[in-house]
C-alpha cells in the first residue's frame, strides 16, 4: 500500500477513532481522524485516499457522507463500518456509492484486507488520471496547425488528402506529424490516436 494515499477515519467515538487510528498506523498507513462528516468535509484540498465511516453518526450519517462525496464529483472510496442491525443500512450506502462495508466487531485483518483493496484501486485510479494530465498538457502544448494535422490523422485521411484540406504541402504535413509524435511521445499512428481519443472520447 503506498504511502502518498491517506486514510480518513470519520466517527463520533473517540475510542474508536483511537483505535482504529493505532491500528492503521501499525500498519504503515497515513491516518487522519475526524469526529464528525461535516468536520471531514469542511476540510479542503484533502490528500487522495480512502474514507472509513461509522454509517450511525449524529448530523450527517455515513450514508449521507457516501451521498455526498459521490455528488461532489470525487472519486474517493468509502468503506463503511456498521453494526450487524445495521446492515439494511450499509446495503443502502453501498447503493449512495460506497465500496465496501465491514460489520462490527470486526478482526483487524478484515478492516485491513479491505482498505488495502480500495487504495489498490484509489491508487489505479490516481496513476490514470495522472497519465491523463500529463497527455493533456502535451496536446496544451501544440501548435493550431499541428492539432490540425492530428484531427486530420485520427481521421483517417492520408497526408495527401490532409495537405489539400488545410492549403499546405504533403511535405509540410509531414514535418507537422513528425513534430507530433515528439511532442505527443508516440511511438505509432495507433499511439498517437489513442491518446487522442483518450483525451477526447466520443
Amino acid at each position: 500500500m503506498t504511502a502518498e494515499l491517506t486514510v480518513y477515519v470519520i466517527d463520533d467515538d473517540e475510542a474508536v477513532r483511537d483505535s482504529t487510528a493505532f491500528l492503521l498506523e501499525t500498519a504503515d498507513l497515513k491516518v487522519r481522524t475526524y469526529e464528525s462528516a461535516e468536520t471531514f468535509l469542511a476540510e479542503r484540498d484533502r490528500a487522495p485516499g480512502c474514507v472509513i465511516t461509522d454509517v450511525r453518526m449524529p448530523g450527517i450519517n455515513g450514508l449521507e457522507l457516501a451521498r455526498r462525496i459521490r455528488d461532489s464529483g470525487s472519486n474517493e472510496p468509502v468503506i463503511v463500518i456498521t453494526g450487524h442491525a445495521d446492515l439494511p443500512l450499509a446495503i443502502e450506502a453501498m447503493r449512495a456509492g460506497v465500496i465496501d462495508f465491514v460489520e462490527k466487531p470486526f478482526d483487524d485483518e478484515v478492516l485491513l484486507g479491505s482498505i488495502s483493496r480500495v487504495l489498490g484501486q484509489a491508487e489505479g485510479a490516481l496513476s490514470a488520471e495522472g497519465q491523463r494530465r500529463e497527455m493533456a498538457s502535451r496536446f496544451d502544448s501544440l501548435s493550431q496547425r499541428e492539432r490540425d494535422v492530428l484531427l486530420g490523422l485520427v481521421q483517417g485521411h492520408p497526408n495527401k488528402v490532409i495537405a489539400y484540406d488545410l492549403n499546405i504541402s504533403p511535405r509540410t504535413v509531414e514535418v507537422y506529424r513528425a513534430n507530433l509524435m515528439t511532442k505527443m511521445k508516440a511511438g505509432s499512428l495507433s499511439e498517437l490516436v489513442r491518446i487522442y481519443l483518450t483525451l477526447h472520447p466520443a
